[in-house]
This record gives structure tokens, sequence and C-alpha cells, in this order.
């Protein structure tokens, strides 16, 4: 039997399995999901749980819910290797899955700031020892952890009438790393004696978007008394440090510097850019293999780069939807995704504020929160219902 292997359960695939829950696959075929087994996270919505707007389950869905009343097959697994040449993808496990047709949604994973060279005057580390380093992704760990350090400032100030002094840093400079420091910030702002720090150069503060949405953002830095460090995130003698040189100092570190493709992929036999993602057409399907698509994260388009985000991961899904559907059929895959020029991105401000952005224009207030909270709320309403 001719075997679909959707590799991950990210936003692009989404597409596919609403799809599916409506129509009956091209006869013959089978479709396997291939994903770890904790439960779907919506990223865009995970600032908005950091500053306790939301439930931790109203951006999560168990990935049984994605595929109920669907013909999909759901395998639990961590892919750690793929060999195109082969037509299989291998498991933590030590299982190896067949496919006829693959469709890569796996994101990407942490830029490893391990690898970022010292700055020219050295690099000097913080207290390692008393630091927590949390990176972002995975997404699951993160939450774990982030919930764990909350129920401890917890637990010391009720057992203390005046809690110890907290520093936070969050390191990244992208959308994703400010919206973060500002839920921290409002989330925490109930314990005085804490500080929020975020660690970006001041070049790469919100790269690729206006400079007046970039002004915007600082703003809100301002107000809710986060200090911007204009440095990198580097490695030290014994740990993660400033390329500066300044000493980092943090009771727990944030790492959301960005992200880079799955170390897999450079010895998958696909071709990939520079930066060992995908290549893929406007089609969504790789440059070297026909029987392999890519949205998302973990792809580059070799038609033209644009930015990595969510929002490009779901415009792209009823495209990559359509083709996979034409080539189980047994039809040419034709549909084209075109990114817009512009685009409009929402960034979550810790309050109930936001920043919009279209192109050069943006503005920020309440409104704006409202509208982001429209807009996902409906979108994991529109996941779970399958409409």
């Amino acid at each position: 039997m001719p075997t679909l292997i959707l590799a991950g359960a990210g936003h692009a695939h989404l597409a596919l399995l609403q799809r599916l829950r409506r129509q009956t696959l091209p006869s013959g075929w089978r479709v396997v999901l291939v994903s770890p087994p904790e439960p779907l996270t919506y990223s865009g919505m995970l600032p908005g749980w950091l500053a306790g707007h939301y439930a931790l389950d109203e951006l999560q869905i168990p990935l049984q819910r994605l595929i109920a009343d669907g013909p999909v097959e759901l395998h639990p697994g961590l892919i750690v290797r793929l060999d195109a040449a082969q037509h299989q993808i291998h498991l933590a496990s030590g299982e190896a899955l067949g496919y006829d047709l693959l469709s890569l949604d796996v994101g990407g994973v942490l830029a490893d700031f391990s690898s970022a060279k010292p700055g020219p005057h050295g690099a000097k580390p913080g207290p390692v020892g008393a630091m927590q380093i949390l990176p972002v992704r995975p997404l699951d760990t993160f939450i774990a952890g982030w919930q764990a350090f909350v129920d401890g400032r917890e637990a010391q100030a009720g057992a203390q009438s005046s809690p110890a002094f907290a520093r936070i840093a969050v390191a990244g400079g992208g959308a994703g790393a400010i919206e973060l420091a500002l839920a921290a910030a409002h989330t925490l702002r109930r314990w005085p004696k804490i500080e929020v720090h975020l660690i970006a150069p001041q070049s790469s503060l919100l790269a690729g978007h206006a400079p007046g949405v970039r002004r915007a953002a600082i703003q809100e830095l301002g107000r809710a008394g986060i200090a911007r460090v204009d440095a990198r995130l580097v490695r030290g003698a014994s740990g993660p440090a400033l390329s500066t040189g300044q000493a980092l100092e943090a009771d727990l570190l944030i790492v959301a510097t960005g992200a880079q493709a799955q170390p897999w992929l450079a010895d998958s036999g696909l071709a990939v850019d520079s930066g060992g993602f995908v290549q893929v057409d406007a089609t969504q399907r790789s440059s070297s293999h026909a029987d392999v698509y890519a949205a998302g994260d973990v792809c580059a388009r070799v038609d033209g780069p644009f930015a990595r985000s969510g929002v490009h991961a779901v415009k792209a899904g009823p495209a990559l939807t359509d083709n996979l559907l034409a080539r189980m059929a047994g039809r040419p895959a034709t549909a084209l995704y075109r990114p817009r020029r512009s685009t409009l991105y929402l960034l979550a401000c810790g309050p109930r504020r936001a920043v919009l952005s279209w192109g050069k224009w943006h503005s920020a207030g309440a409104l704006e929160w409202q509208l982001k909270r429209w807009i996902d709320t409906r979108f994991m309403t529109r996941q779970r219902c399958g409409l």
C-alpha cells in the first residue's frame, strides 16, 4: 500500500489533517503522522500563556484529537535520520519507516549559541552553577521549566516576608524573544525584586521589520521596565557569556536565539541551502527529490528568501495540501504558495496590548491585542473542530 508520511505536526500539516477529516483518501493510500507524543502547542499563544492570559489547554491539542474522525494513522516517535535515496525515515526508537511520498513539517531546532565565538575582549561567564538555562525549544520542556520557576518563586514568597532578588535574562532579538521578555515582565510584576533583561545586539532587534515597528517594540520594552543589553550570547570558558566581555549574571536565562535546521537534514541526500534547510520550489516540493515536500521552518524557497514564521507555515498549508492530494490521486502538483509582499504581524506585549504591523505601517494598543486574541483563538477553535 503506498504511504504518505507526514513528518511533524507543524502548522502547515494542519490544513491537510483538516481536509482529510472531510474526505476519503485517494484509493489505496495510507497516511501516517509521525511526531513526538507531546500535544501540539500553538507557539503564537505561548507568550499569552506566559503572561497569564490563557490556560495551558487553550494553546494545546492532543495529537489524537488532531486526527480524530479522519483516516490518518498516528505513529509517535522522534525522527533522527532521513535517507532520501532509500525512501526511509529513522526514529530514535530504532524503527525505520518507508514512504512513497514524504512531507516535512518538523520545524527547526534552537540556534546553538555554544558555537558562537567570544567577543574581542573575551567573554566572562556569570555564575553558571547558580543560573538555570531554559531554551525555548522544545516547547514542552520550556513550559515545564517556566512553570517550575514560577512555582518556586511563589513558594519562596510564601516562606519569606521579603523574597530574594532575581534577574531574568532573555537572549534573542527576534519577535519571539521580545514577546517572551514582555510576558515574563508582566507575569512577574507581582514580585518587586525581579529584573528582566533582553540580550540582543541593537542591529538585530526585529531585523527585517520596518524602523517604526522596531521603535514601537523598544517603547514597549521601556514601558515594561526591561533593560536592554547590546550584546550577543556566546560561549564562555564555562558557560554562556556576553560578546562584550561583560559578565552574564542571571538566575534564569531564557534562550530564544532563533531557529536553525534539523541536524539530520545535512546527511539526508536532499538538496539543502547554506543553512541546512531543505530547498523547495513554489509548490513546496524538494528541488532534488520529487517525492519529498516541505513547509514551515524546515525549508527554504529557491525562488526567493522570506522570513520564517508561523504565518508563512499556515499560509503554505493549503497549497501543500492540494499538491499532496493531487500526487496521491496521480495528478500533477500545480498549486503554488506565493508569499505576500507584506504580512500582518501582531507582537504580544505582556499586558493586553500588542504591536500590529503591515509593511511599514504599524500601531500599538489594546485593540491590537484583541485582534490578536481573536485570530489566535479562532485558529485553535478551527483545529479542534476541524472547520
